[in-house]
């Protein structure tokens, strides 16, 4: 079509631009020793395996003497008896095509488990808590951080150092963050999978508290990254002390400085920057209305500065512990 439209006096690039297509595009297809185009029904190779070959390599993997040997040890082995059927990428490509591509021998294949999800539309329905250590003057001694975060605000709802771990202590500090946000409905309690987390008396305080417990994959610490976040956050920030704390007491003063300012002061990149405190009261969504009613009239004022529409002040009100892909995309 396109060498006909050039005959009849046509342009080549003009005509490739109707059928919607480029001029390289159309130059490589004409330089290629096959027909180039996607849908082009191509000739088969000559050194294609027959299907009764791909059926021979099939029955051989499946053997029981080579039922726990991957195809670099079964073509030697096969050489020594003087057979050869294929190469051992041509072993891989059948296998592969038959859904036999993994592990063999004893060893089960496991299928990677989905992260667990939550979703939160509203303050204190998902948590997520973790325990961090803080260095102390003493060597070989450390404070340990609990904190307890609200996924869909970002607020620290709770916060503790003590001078060891246990359950017994995370369980009293649950108890505390609870009355303190007069939790009435049913809270679901995201943490990883440390002895603290899951040790009786927490789950037990749980249980009757009316708290769902989550817990993350076992050596996955991004199914928890709400609260790891918020510990970089913390060591990375300017007033992180340059030296270990002398003392409990400073660490908790330091601590308590810190989830202060967090919440109440420091402007989340999660919730459109506004402070954790803000989402957590409901105040966000009147705050993020008035920058975007003060953008507008910026750029009606000198609108030559303006290509575009003004910066996206809308904040998201479904929050997903762990987004799925389809979530991601939606």
């Amino acid at each position: 079509m396109i060498e006909e439209a050039v005959i009849a006096g046509a342009r080549r690039f003009k005509a490739c631009e109707t059928l919607g297509i480029t001029l390289r595009t159309y130059q490589r297809w004409q330089h290629s020793p096959t027909d180039g185009r996607p849908g082009a029904i191509r000739p088969e190779p000559a050194h294609k395996l027959t299907e009764a070959e791909r059926a021979s390599i099939i029955e051989i993997v499946n053997r029981p003497e080579h039922a726990s040997l991957p195809p670099h040890q079964i073509v030697p082995r096969l050489a020594d008896e003087g057979v050869y059927v294929a190469s051992e990428s041509s072993f891989y490509r059948v296998m592969k095509d038959h859904g036999q591509q993994n592990r063999r021998g004893r060893e089960k294949v496991h299928e990677k488990r989905a992260p667990t999800t939550h979703m939160a539309t509203a303050p204190n329905q998902v948590w997520c808590w973790d325990i961090t250590w803080l260095p102390s003057s003493v060597r070989g001694q450390f404070y340990y951080w609990y904190m307890v975060k609200d996924v869909f605000s970002r607020k620290v709802v709770a916060s503790e150092v003590h001078i060891a771990e246990s359950s017994s202590l995370a369980a009293e500090l649950l108890k505390r963050g609870t009355l303190r946000e007069k939790v009435l409905e049913v809270l679901i309690l995201h943490s990883d999978n440390g002895s603290a987390m899951k040790g009786s008396t927490m789950l037990a305080t749980m249980q009757n508290l009316g708290v769902v417990p989550s817990f993350s994959r076992p050596r996955v610490s991004n199914d928890n990254a709400f609260a790891e976040t918020l510990f970089r956050t913390a060591k990375y920030c300017p007033t992180w002390p340059s030296k270990p704390f002398e003392s409990l007491e400073k660490a908790r003063e330091w601590v308590d400085g810190f989830v202060t300012w967090y919440n109440e002061d420091h402007r989340h990149s999660g919730i459109r920057f506004v402070t954790p405190a803000e989402r957590h009261r409901g105040e966000a969504e009147e705050l993020l209305r008035r920058r975007h009613q003060l953008y507008l009239a910026a750029r009606e004022r000198h609108p030559q500065r303006w290509t575009g529409s003004t910066r996206n002040w809308t904040i998201q009100n479904e929050v997903f512990l762990n987004p799925e892909r389809s979530e991601k995309a939606a």
